[in-house]
């Protein structure tokens, strides 16, 4: 008896799904969203320490080659703590953030010792509008990056609080620095460095993809001056969102990626 057509070919499709392979799925959109085009600094401002919001002071950041660089070369007074920000044009909440970083070359002379092969993103920023023209850091988390020095241990994706406190290990957590558990990354290879936010809930840091330090929280510090200015309800300190930026320490450093991906609250 002839088997109907229909038949027969669902037939010989199961065939194939038992005695082969499976077929393969269908590709899966990339729903990254680069912040960075690799071309120059569109959507992104400068905010250096004693300048303007807006001035660029001395060409710090640039684009060549693809990669967005930190540089020193035309600071030729020395560093003179011009403590420095790039800011990105919106505001996060809830998101994946990821970058490609490296540290290059010699700190600039003047810059301070802990500042060697220092760098990192600030996340949750005050607006670059409210910052004072000589203020160092923005209000901010910060997701350090450190380069090894050669010889010692120097975890990276560290946390640093300016302007801010968060709840670590389930407790109000107040010291200035905290470390992760990276392994130290001597020399001038690329690091990737990822930063899951959940608003003003749980925050994790992954270096290399490897979860390295995780934390909840993220609030205003009520005794930080630049905080106060920005505190609205001292019953409710949480930061729910805010800026990204990349910063400028004194050792240059370059990203070749920078991209988010924002997520369901």
């Amino acid at each position: 008896m002839r088997r109907p057509l229909a038949a027969a070919f669902v037939l010989a499709l199961t065939a194939v799904h038992v005695g082969g392979q499976p077929p393969p799925k269908p590709p899966v959109a990339d729903d990254w969203t680069p912040l960075f085009n690799g071309k120059n600094l569109d959507g992104w401002t400068p905010k250096i320490k004693g300048c303007e919001l807006g001035d660029n002071y001395k060409d710090t950041f640039r684009v060549e080659d693809g990669v967005l660089k930190v540089s020193y070369d035309k600071y030729d007074d020395g560093w003179k703590k011009r403590y420095g920000h790039l800011f990105y044009k919106d505001q996060f909440s809830h998101y994946k953030l990821r970058i490609e970083y490296r540290f290059v070359g010699e700190q600039i002379q003047g810059g301070e010792g802990w500042a060697l092969r220092n760098s990192g993103v600030m996340i949750h920023c005050q607006d670059p509008k409210t910052m004072g023209k000589d203020q160092d850091f923005p209000v901010s988390i910060e997701v350090q990056f450190l380069g090894g020095n050669g010889k010692d241990p120097r975890p990276t994706g560290n946390l640093c609080t300016p302007g801010t406190n968060v709840v670590y290990n389930g407790k109000l957590h107040t010291p200035h620095t905290t470390n992760s558990k990276s392994k130290t990354f001597h020399g001038d290879g690329w690091v990737t460095a990822e930063v899951e936010v959940h608003g003003g809930e749980k925050i994790k840091h992954l270096v290399n993809g490897e979860p390295v330090l995780e934390y909840e929280k993220p609030q205003y510090d009520p005794k930080d001056a630049d905080a106060k200015k920005l505190i609205k309800d001292e019953k409710n300190l949480v930061i729910e969102g805010g800026w990204i930026s990349l910063q400028s320490e004194s050792h240059p450093v370059e990203f070749r990626k920078v991209e988010v991906q924002v997520l369901k609250k």
